[in-house]
This record gives structure tokens, sequence and C-alpha cells, in this order.
């Protein structure tokens, strides 16, 4: 997925960012709110963490604003307010989520897994395809009963695949999931990604459609 986390304090906000990274998502920081609305002028993002005190304003508006503009991006709310009302505020902004500071980084991975299933309309983590067994919680592969080995980006794109199946990516939409904006990408990136998930899985398991992008193979 790509994430956008607008958040002020800098070393929780470098704690998440590195946690997001490591469960293989990009992820763009912005520490003011006037800057994540920049960001979410020019790309989609998948999720959004989102801080209720930055030094610009407060956050319940600005997630408002974004739902009455009719983005649909699930946000998990982090915050140190932690009354009874401040929670039932935050959801009725707008927030899937609501995580209170501190909170173990691992939990917050669990709750973004189980957000990003639920906006895929399949909350079930467990995925049969053919004759691949896939588990979205634990991020693991087993093919014919044999676990499949995946590296961080090539579980990113798979999981794409698989939480969309049909729908056709194209190249650009694909490397806006693997990369944020201060991310230098090489031409064929892609391309390499797409063919060690060929060799891993079956060639058949993912589909190119020329000049368009790739989709889930009907195997």
């Amino acid at each position: 997925m790509r994430v956008l986390l607008i958040e002020d304090d800098r070393v929780l906000g470098a704690a998440v960012r590195d946690q997001i990274t490591a469960d293989g998502h990009s992820i763009d920081w912005a520490t003011r709110l006037d800057a994540a609305g920049e960001y979410l002028d020019v790309a989609i993002y998948d999720l959004i963490l989102l801080d209720l005190m930055l030094p610009d304003g407060r956050g319940q508006p600005f997630l408002r604003a974004l739902r009455a503009r009719g983005n649909a991006t699930p946000v998990i709310i982090l915050t140190a307010l932690d009354q009874i009302s401040d929670r039932i505020e935050g959801l009725n902004a707008g927030a899937d989520d609501y995580m209170v500071k501190p909170f173990d980084l691992s939990e917050l991975s669990a709750r973004v897994g189980a957000v990003a299933r639920r906006y895929s309309g399949n909350p079930n983590p467990l995925v049969t395809l053919g004759d691949l067994e896939i588990d979205l919680a634990a991020k693991s592969v087993r093919r014919s009963g044999r676990p499949i080995v995946l590296t961080a980006r090539e579980w990113v794109l798979f999981e794409a695949f698989v939480q969309r199946p049909g729908q056709l990516f194209s190249k650009a939409q694909l490397e806006e999931r693997l990369y944020s904006f201060d991310t230098e990408i090489e031409s064929n990136t892609i391309e390499v990604h797409v063919s060690r998930l060929r060799k891993k899985l079956g060639r058949e398991r993912i589909e190119t459609v020329r000049g368009l992008g790739y989709r889930l193979g009907a195997a």
C-alpha cells in the first residue's frame, strides 16, 4: 500500500515510518496539515495515519473536510487524546480506527492490515487461488502446501493483485504502491518484481496486458 503519515512528533514519526516501510509499504510523511493537503493533491493513498494535534490545526476538521470532498481513503487516528469523547469525535469525523499513544508498533501493523482488508472487500485474511494458499495477515504464501518466500516488495505487489482480483494495474499504479516521493525508481523495477513473482508462483499467475499493465491471472 501507499500510506500518508501526518505526524509532527519526529521520534514517533520516524518509528512509524520505519515500521510501515519494514512491512513492505511505501510511506510519505507530512508534519503539517497544509503539507498533507499538498500530498493528497498529487497522489492517491491507500491509507492515512492521522495525528489530531498538528502545528497548523487539529486533525478532526481536516478529516471532515476530506470526507466532505468525497475522499474515502481509510484513516487511522494516532493520538494522545484518550477520552471517550475524543474517540467518538474522531470516529464521527470519518475515521476507521483510533489508536491512543503510546501504542505498540506491531499492533499498528495489524490494524493497518485489518483496515486494508476491509476496504478491499474481503475482510477474511485467508485466500485460496488454485494451488496457492495465502494468509494476508501473516503475509505468507504456500503453493501446493510448500512455503513460498517473497521479499517485502514482492509481497506488496502480490497483495495488490490478490485484494483486487481482475483489476488491471498500470505500471505507474504499482510504482506508487512501492515507493514514496523521495525514492528514485529504475525504469524496469516493476518488470523485475513481476518476473520474480512469476518464477515463484507460476507464470500464469500474473497476466500482462500489453501497453496497459498487469492483473491477476485466472489460473
